[in-house]
């Protein structure tokens, strides 16, 4: 299951599939049970609906999977199935689990096993050793209680074949999945490649995978698209991959695969700007096999902070990548991180000035989020005011820099993005009509009128007074000093 949880932002563009419980049912089907997937999320559900799908299933087995920000609503949802039937056996994996099981089993009597890291075969082997009545410790990769303690088991090392991973394509209500930005869409996901060997300090994925990197055989998951295509109808692909241009010439033969498949699909990945100037020759590839979107993390305008988060990126670097996506008719979406420790107002106007200078074609403005379980969490917890996990969707600040207040931070990132979008309708309104103009005019208009969005920029307007008079204390605070 899904947890009900909606942060507001990932939901504008589409309904997203997850891909995770497509592979987690597939591995409970090999284990000999009947799986199936309830995607609360996507068929934007609340908890009585969460309630009413447990009565009615009476479950064996009750799993979910959790992201830091999700972690709460899917605890809420295995208390909810314990309280319903308390036999009912409860799992829970993820990357927040991982890190933080032993918090969570504290916290919750309604969790009996964490999965830890890599999911699916631990999954598979957990639910056979249930089955057959023996001792869950024979499990490597979990963590459970027993006697009223917290016991973790060996760890289980990765899946050496990524293509041997089962997929339970068939439990998908694939009309709960579209596109809002392409019409008449099925929206899927394809995982070519886990993990990233890379080390920036502020991501949870290298921590996840302990910067390791596998990938499936390319021609393999370019047969995995047209099958998708061809029984289910899906024309629009997330390629959910953390680092899916790693390899050049396993990249390559990717893109070559499904340029020979001649479908007619689009794509939409994430990956490194640096890869992007690399493939430079080749980027007509990218395009031709059906890639429309890629979404690039560029993070800040200081290239001291870059360093010291072991970015391995050169600020000045990102103007090439975006005119080189732009060549291509390809969408470019720069992310950029506010409100980290140093933050100051000034260093948010440099970062603007950048996104103005270089002009991506969509921005997006996140919050510095210190991750539980992540490198130096503990030398930042005296800067972090909001302990609501709830909120550690890099949409709300949870941390509160040396120099400004949590406030000021939330009213510069609702500026950012007013600045930035209403720039972008003039531009948008003038450009020759292609398929990245009429795109670029439908996700804009999905964003400006969402009303989360306008919730939060709002904020710009009514937070300014207070934000403002709280930039003057601190400037008077700091003279005193």
């Amino acid at each position: 299951m899904t947890p009900p949880y909606h942060s507001g932002v990932d939901e504008i563009a589409g309904r997203w599939i997850p891909l995770g419980l497509v592979y987690l049912a597939g591995a409970a089907r090999q284990a000999g049970l009947d799986a199936g997937i309830y995607d609360a999320m996507a068929k934007g559900h609340a908890f009585p609906e969460v309630e009413e799908r447990l009565r009615a299933s009476m479950a064996d087995y009750v799993a979910a999977s959790a992201i830091t920000a999700t972690i709460n609503d899917a605890v809420r949802i295995l208390e909810l199935a314990k309280r319903l039937r308390p036999d009912t056996v409860t799992i829970l994996g993820g990357i927040h689990p991982t890190f933080m099981y032993e918090e969570i089993l504290d916290s919750s009597d309604a969790v009996d096993y964490i999965v830890i890291g890599e999911g699916e075969v631990t999954l598979q082997h957990l639910l056979e050793v249930l089955e057959a009545g023996g001792s869950p410790e024979s499990v490597a990769g979990i963590a459970f209680r027993r006697a009223g303690k917290v016991v973790r088991t060996g760890k289980r090392a990765f899946m050496e074949l990524l293509d041997d991973l089962p997929a339970a394509w068939d439990l998908l209500a694939w009309e709960d999945y579209y596109s809002l930005v392409i019409a008449d869409s099925r929206l899927g996901a394809i995982s070519t490649s886990r993990g990233c060997d890379h080390g920036c300090s502020f991501c949870s994925q290298q921590q996840f995978w302990a910067k390791s990197w596998r990938a499936r055989d390319p021609r393999k998951v370019a047969d995995e698209l047209a099958y998708l295509f061809a029984t289910y109808r899906v024309n629009v692909f997330l390629i959910t991959d953390e680092y899916p241009t790693r390899n050049r010439e396993r990249w390559e033969a990717f893109l070559d695969a499904v340029i020979a498949k001649d479908l007619p699909i689009y794509l939409l990945m994430e990956t490194r700007g640096t890869d992007i100037i690399r493939d430079q020759e080749v980027i007509w590839k990218y395009r031709k096999a059906g890639i429309i979107y890629i979404s690039i993390g560029i993070e800040t305008a200081d290239q001291t902070a870059l360093d010291a988060m072991r970015k391995e990126m050169v600020v000045e670097d990102t103007k090439r990548v975006i005119e080189i996506l732009r060549e291509q008719e390809i969408v470019s979406e720069a992310s950029f991180m506010l409100g980290l420790p140093d933050e100051t107002p000034e260093s948010i106007r440099r970062t603007m000035q950048l996104v103005q200078q270089y002009n991506p074609d969509i921005a997006n403005f996140l919050t510095y989020t210190p991750w539980p379980y992540a490198e130096g969490y503990k030398d930042l917890k005296p800067l972090i005011r909001v302990h609501d996990y709830g909120q550690y969707n890099l949409v709300d600040p949870v941390l509160e820099p040396h120099d400004m207040s949590i406030l000021q931070v939330e009213v510069a990132q609702a500026d950012c993005y007013r600045r930035f979008y209403m720039g972008k309708i003039i531009e948008f309104m003038t450009m020759k009509a292609t398929f990245r103009r009429d795109y670029l005019m439908r996700i804009t208009k999905l964003f400006m009128g969402s009303s989360f969005v306008m919730k939060k920029l709002g904020i710009g307007i009514l937070g300014k007074i207070p934000a403002k008079l709280d930039e003057m204390r601190r400037g008077k605070k700091a003279d005193e000093r």
